[in-house]
Parts: structure tokens; sequence; C-alpha cells
């Protein structure tokens, strides 16, 4: 299922309704699917690379948007609505264990660590911020910040290196920045525990 829904995803780039395709899965891989929205932002870079700002920006608002809505999602139809969605994706006892060890502030990292390198999942992270009743107001400004720099930054990497550096995005790009994410939560951690 997995790799029809990868598959599907790809062939959306090259269509004429690929940036509002861009839009769409951006906005409902914060809250509710599996695919990020770089396995069809990096083809649709590589096609039009004149448009990687423009893209960057879509990406952004639409997972912000996107963000904003899994946050209501946690914060008003938990039971209905989002406890089914993580369950579907095998996420609900990630969920339930976060939820019961994550205090406000580590909640506030992990926006910040989900939003750059999906660590943990990000419609896991916004659906919690909503049940632990996170400032919305800070919610999307972690969000912007977060979700903002990975896709210009993945729209950087494309500007400048093409299509050579398109393998290494698909390969790499996950671990580079979980090992940033996981330095952020040491940094933090340490500032905590030693402060």
């Amino acid at each position: 299922m997995l790799r029809r829904l990868y598959d599907w995803t790809m062939s959306l780039a090259a269509r004429k309704s690929a940036e509002a395709w861009l839009a769409i899965i951006a906005f409902v891989e914060s809250s509710v699917f599996l695919i990020p929205a770089d396995v069809l932002f990096l083809p649709m870079g590589l096609a039009r690379p004149e448009r990687l700002w423009r893209y960057a920006l879509v990406a952004t608002v639409a997972s912000v948007l996107g963000g904003i809505a899994g946050w209501y999602l946690g914060h008003y139809a938990f039971e209905a609505i989002a406890k089914p969605v993580l369950a579907f994706y095998g996420k609900l006892d990630a969920f339930e264990e976060m939820r019961a060890s994550v205090g406000y502030e580590t909640l506030l990292l992990l926006l910040v660590t989900s939003g750059l390198a999906h660590l943990p999942p990000i419609k896991v992270v916004t659906i919690l911020s909503g049940a632990a009743n996170i400032n919305l107001g800070l919610f999307i400004v972690s969000a912007i910040l977060a979700r903002g720099a990975r896709f210009f930054f993945l729209a950087w990497l494309l500007r400048r290196y093409g299509e050579p550096i398109r393998h290494f995005i698909e390969k790499q790009l996950g671990l580079i920045a979980g090992v940033g994410a996981a330095l952020l939560i040491a940094l933090y951690a340490a500032y905590r525990y030693i402060a």
C-alpha cells in the first residue's frame, strides 16, 4: 500500500495541477497523511527550478495550515477523528506514550524537530499539541519556522546543486535532519538540566 501511495504521489509532479497537489499533500501530511510533501516537492523543483521559492512558500503555508487542522483535531475532535486516524497509521501507542510523558516545553521542542525532520511524525505532534492545549499562536509560529526552514532549505539545495543532489536528499536528508534534531534535543536537555 505504501509503495502505491508513493508512486501515486510521484505521478502528481508531472501534472499541470502539480502546485495545487503540492498544497494538498503538504496540508494533509501535517494532520492525517503518511507520505511527506517532499516526494512531490523534489521532482517539481527539479522540473521547474525557477519556481522553487514559490513551491517552498506554497508547501510551507499549506503545511502550517494542515498543522493547525491537526491541532484542532487534537483539541476538539480527538476521540471522534484523531484517535481513529492515529490508530489507522499505527501511531496511537506512540501518541499515548508521548501524551503521558511529555511536558509543555518538551512538546514545543518536538514541534520544531518534527517540522524539520519528522521526528516524531508531524501528524502525531500536531494532534498532541491540540490535545495538550499548546497555545495556538505559539504552535503556529513554531510550525512556520520549522516547516519553512525545511522547505526553503530543500529549495536552496535544489537551486544550488540541481539533479545530482536529488538522490542524496531522498536517501540522506532524513538522517541529516534527524541528527540535527537529536543535537537540538541534546542542547535542550543540557540547558534544562544544567541550568
